[in-house]
């Protein structure tokens, strides 16, 4: 489901062109993910602890190589 209230956000790493482009949105209860290209399309809602894991994971120097 599309929460129209939520200010989205574009991801620092997305390609330039414009052709991989992820926005994520903090909605109070939930962290939204969504292709920029398809905004009506399929999502993912995470809990916050969830995407703090994630992020986390992303950051760790052994996952850049």
């Amino acid at each position: 489901m599309v929460r129209e209230d939520a200010r989205w956000f574009k991801s620092s790493y997305s390609g330039g062109s414009g052709t991989e482009c992820v926005e994520v949105a903090n909605l109070g209860t939930s962290v939204d993910v969504r292709d920029s290209k398809r905004p009506l399309g399929p999502g993912l809602s995470l809990h916050h602890s969830t995407w703090a894991g994630f992020m986390a994971f992303l950051q760790r120097p052994d996952n850049h190589g």
